[in-house]
C-alpha cells in the first residue's frame, strides 16, 4: 500500500477507524492524533519512524513529546506535528481522544456523513433558543392581529417541528397572564393548529410542560391553578387533548406539587359539571363573541356584495365562513326580502338559493324556515312593498317549479296570519316604554332609575306591567353580550318583584321560545341560565320552577326542555357560584369569585362594624355588594348566634330591617334559623341556656312576620317536653 506525502486517502481512514475500534486499550498509545486541517509544525523535526532527533531531558519520559509543547509569541499552534506520533509519512496516534476536535469541510479528507456521526448539543442548545425568541413574536404579533392563517404559516416557516411543544407552552404562558379575549384567542389557535402545524404529540407534550411548571407560573401568576385547570379542560372540549392525560400526569408528579390541584381542578371543578362543554367554552367569551346582530350584518353585507358582482363562488366561501348552518335560514329570509324590495336583483338572489340548495350548502329545512317567517311578516312587508302577498306567492310558486322549495310545507297565504292575542293600547305604549327604559339601563347601570320609571308605570291600569318588563328584559338581554346578559340578572334581583309576576314573565318567554330561536339559535340554554340564576338569586323559590313546568306538557316541548335543563344546573355540585359566574359575575368581573371562607370573614366583620355603633344603611349596602343573595343564611346564622351569646338586640334589629325590606328573603331566613337549630348543642357549651333562648326568638320573629309560621323542628318539640320552654 502506498501513501503520498501529506494525504491519506479515504480507504486509509477507514482502515484506521477499523483498526482504533480493535486495539486493545491498553496497548495503544496515549498520544493523539491532530485532525486540524494544517497540522503544526514540530519545533524539532522526527524521524520517519517516528523517535525524536533529540535525547530527552532529564524528568521526562523518553520519547514524550510534552518536552516539546512550549509556548510560542506567534499565533501558529505550537504543539507537536500529529500530536508526536510520527512525522512525515505515518498515520500518527490510534485514537482520537483531543477536546478540540473538529471537522473542516475544506479539509481534502473531509467526510460528510461525519456530521451526522457526532452531532453538536450547543448547536441544539442555539437552535432551541432561537426558536424561543422566534416563537414568542409570533405569539405576541397573533395577539395583536388576531390572524390564525398568518401564526400558521409563520410557525411553519420556522421548520422545527421537533420544538413546537415550546410553541404550545409560550402560547398559553403569556395568556395566562392576559385578558379573557388573549385566552380565547390562543385557545382558538391551538385548536386550528393542531394536527396541521402541530402534531398531536408535541401538544401534549406542551401540555406536561405547562402542569410541570406550575409551580414556577404561579410566581407571577396567583391565579395559576384555576387558569391552566380551565386551559386543560378547554383542550379536551376541543378535542386535542386526550382525558386519560389527567390521569397519566397525576401518577406521574409529585403529591405536593402543584400540577396536581391544577388537573383535580381540570377534573372535578370543570369537566365533571353538568354542561361543562357549554361553560368552558363560554367562560372566557368563546361562541358568544359572534352575536346574532353581527351574523345579521354579515349576511346582509354578502348578499349586498354578491348582487353588485354576481360571483356565486365567493358567496358560498362568505357562507361557509359564518360557520351557522342552523341559522341559513336568515341569509334565505334576507334574500327573499331583498327580491321583492329590489325586483331587478329577483334573478340573480334566487339563483344564488337555488344552486345553495343543489350543492347541499343551504338544507332544505333551512329553505323552508326562511320562507314561512317572510310569511309570518308579510303584513309588515306589505307597508313598503306594494302588493308584496302576490310577489311572494311568485316567488314561492317559481321556486317550488324549480324543485329546491316544499311548498306544501309553507303556511296559506290566502288567510290573514292568526295571532294568539290581540294587544290593547296601553300594552303597546308600555312595550314601547319599557324597551327604552331597558336600553337606556344597559348603558347607564342605573337601577334606581329603573325602579323609579316602573313605579310610575304600576299606576296605570295595566296590571302586567311587571311580567312584561320581566319578558322585556330578558328577551333584549338575550340578544346581547354576557355584559348585558349580568346586568339584566342583576336588574331582576334588585328590583324586589312580586314572585308571581316573574314566574307569568318567565312563562310568556317559554311560551314566544319558538319565535325567539329564529333569532337566537341558543334560546333554551340562555333561558334555562336565566331561569336557574333567579333561583340562585332568591327572585324565585325552587317550587316556582314546578308552577312554570305545569303550563308546558310533553318531554319534547320547549318548556319542558328548559326546565330540565335549569334543573342541572341548579343540582350541580357548587352550583350558586358557577351560575353567578357564567356571565362574569361574582363581584362584576370575570375574576373568580370570592372564596366561602373570604364571604364569612367579611359576614364577620359586616356584623361586628355595624354591632359596635354602624349605620343600618351602610350594613344594608354591605350585604347588597356582597353580590350572594344565596348565602344570606350566614348573615341569619352568625347574627342570632351572637344575639344569644351577648344578649345583644341590635343585631336582632338588623335581621328585622333586612327582612322588611327584602335584603333577605324568608327562605334565606329559615335556612339561617335551621342552621342555628342543628349546632345549638354546641351553643349550649358557652351558652347554657341557648335552646330556651332560641325558641322564645323563633316565636318573636314568627310573631313579627318575618318567619314562617311552618318553621318547626324536632329539637323545640323535645324541649318543651323537658320543660325547658317556660
Amino acid at each position: 500500500m502506498e501513501y503520498k506525502d501529506g494525504f491519506v486517502s479515504k480507504d486509509q481512514r477507514k482502515l484506521v477507524r477499523s483498526l482504533s475500534e480493535s486495539a486493545d486499550p491498553l496497548t495503544v498509545s496515549a498520544l493523539q492524533i491532530s485532525t486540524s486541517p494544517k497540522s503544526p509544525r514540530s519545533p524539532k523535526s522526527y524521524s520517519k519512524h517516528g523517535s525524536s532527533r533529540a535525547s530527552p531531558s532529564k524528568g521526562s519520559p523518553r520519547g514524550s513529546p510534552r518536552k516539546y509543547d512550549r509556548r510560542q509569541h506567534s499565533p501558529r499552534d505550537g504543539r507537536p506535528k500529529k500530536g508526536g506520533c510520527g512525522g512525515k509519512g505515518t498515520w500518527g496516534g490510534l485514537l482520537d481522544t483531543e477536546d478540540n476536535y473538529f471537522i473542516d469541510p475544506n479539509d481534502p479528507n473531509y467526510d460528510s456523513t461525519e456530521e451526522y456521526e457526532r452531532p453538536s448539543a450547543k448547536k441544539s442548545a442555539g437552535d432551541l433558543d432561537e426558536f424561543k425568541k422566534k416563537a414568542t413574536i409570533i405569539v405576541e404579533e397573533y395577539f395583536a392581529t388576531d390572524d390564525v392563517l398568518s401564526a400558521a404559516n409563520e410557525l411553519r416557516e420556522l421548520r422545527k417541528p421537533n420544538y413546537n411543544y415550546y410553541f404550545v407552552k409560550r402560547l398559553i404562558s403569556i395568556a395566562m397572564d392576559r385578558h379573557d379575549k388573549e385566552k380565547e384567542m390562543a385557545a382558538v389557535l391551538l385548536s386550528a393548529l393542531y394536527a396541521d402545524a402541530i402534531d398531536p404529540p408535541q401538544v401534549y407534550r406542551g401540555f406536561i410542560k405547562l402542569v410541570e411548571s406550575a409551580d414556577d407560573l404561579i410566581v407571577d401568576i396567583p391565579d395559576t391553578v384555576d387558569v391552566l385547570a380551565l386551559f386543560i379542560a378547554r383542550a379536551v372540549v376541543d378535542d386535542i387533548l386526550p382525558p386519560a392525560f389527567l390521569k397519566k400526569q397525576m401518577a406521574a408528579l409529585p403529591k405536593e406539587s402543584k400540577g396536581i390541584e391544577v388537573l383535580k381542578r381540570a377534573e372535578k371543578g370543570y369537566l365533571e359539571a353538568p354542561l361543562h362543554a357549554e361553560i368552558i367554552e363560554r367562560r372566557w367569551g368563546g361562541s358568544k363573541n359572534k352575536t346574532v346582530e353581527d351574523v345579521k350584518v354579515r349576511i346582509n353585507d354578502l348578499l349586498i356584495e354578491y348582487v353588485v358582482s354576481g360571483d356565486k363562488k365567493e358567496a358560498f366561501r362568505c357562507i361557509n365562513d359564518l360557520k351557522v348552518p342552523f341559522f341559513h335560514h336568515e341569509i334565505v329570509k334576507r334574500a327573499v326580502t331583498m327580491a321583492m324590495e329590489r325586483r331587478q336583483t329577483e334573478g340573480r338572489l334566487l339563483g344564488l338559493l337555488k344552486e345553495a340548495s343543489e350543492e347541499g350548502l343551504i338544507n332544505a329545512s333551512q329553505i323552508t324556515k326562511g320562507f314561512g317567517r317572510i310569511i309570518d311578516t308579510v303584513d309588515d312587508l306589505s307597508l313598503d312593498i306594494p302588493n308584496a302577498r302576490g310577489i311572494l306567492h311568485s316567488l314561492i310558486s317559481k321556486a317550488a317549479s324549480e324543485g329546491w322549495l316544499c311548498a306544501s310545507s309553507l303556511k296559506s297565504l290566502s288567510s290573514e296570519p292568526e295571532k294568539r292575542l290581540l294587544e290593547d293600547t296601553d300594552t303597546k305604549l308600555f312595550k314601547m316604554k319599557a324597551q327604552s327604559i331597558i336600553q337606556e339601563y344597559f348603558l347607564s347601570g342605573d337601577i334606581l332609575e329603573v325602579s323609579g320609571c316602573l313605579e310610575s308605570e304600576k299606576k296605570s291600569s295595566l296590571n302586567e306591567v311587571n311580567a312584561i318588563f320581566v319578558k322585556r328584559l330578558i328577551t333584549l338581554a338575550m340578544d346581547r353580550k354576557n355584559r348585558e346578559k349580568e346586568m339584566a340578572s342583576v336588574l331582576l334581583s334588585s328590583l324586589f318583584l312580586p314572585a308571581d309576576d316573574v314566574v307569568n314573565g318567565f312563562v310568556m318567554l317559554i311560551e314566544s321560545a319558538d319565535d325567539t330561536a329564529l333569532d337566537n339559535p341558543v334560546v333554551v340554554e340562555d333561558l334555562a341560565m336565566f331561569l336557574a340564576r333567579a333561583v340562585v338569586d332568591e327572585v324565585l323559590a325552587p317550587q316556582h320552577l314546578e308552577e312554570i313546568g305545569s303550563q308546558f306538557l310533553g318531554a319534547e316541548s320547549i318548556g319542558s326542555k328548559v326546565l330540565q335543563m335549569a334543573k342541572s344546573l341548579l343540582n350541580a355540585r357548587l352550583s350558586g357560584e358557577r351560575i353567578l359566574r357564567c356571565w362574569g359575575g361574582g363581584g362584576g368581573s370575570s375574576r373568580p369569585g370570592w372564596a366561602v371562607e373570604d364571604v364569612k370573614d367579611k359576614i364577620g366583620r359586616l356584623l361586628e362594624e355595624y354591632e359596635s355603633g354602624g349605620d343600618i344603611r351602610e350594613a344594608r349596602r354591605c350585604i347588597k355588594e356582597l353580590g350572594m343573595p344565596f348565602f344570606h343564611h350566614e348573615i341569619v346564622k352568625k347574627a342570632l348566634v351572637s344575639v344569644i351569646e351577648k344578649k345583644n338586640e341590635r343585631l336582632w334589629g338588623l335581621l328585622k330591617e333586612c327582612s322588611d325590606s327584602g335584603h333577605i328573603t324568608m327562605n334565606q331566613m329559615m335556612k339561617g334559623f335551621g342552621r342555628v337549630e342543628e349546632s345549638l348543642d354546641d351553643l349550649a357549651l358557652d351558652v347554657p341556656d341557648a335552646k330556651k333562648q332560641f325558641i322564645h326568638y323563633v316565636e318573636k320573629a314568627k310573631t313579627e312576620g318575618w318567619l314562617d309560621s311552618s318553621f318547626w323542628f324536632s329539637k323545640l318539640d323535645n324541649a318543651r317536653e323537658n320543660g325547658s320552654c317556660q
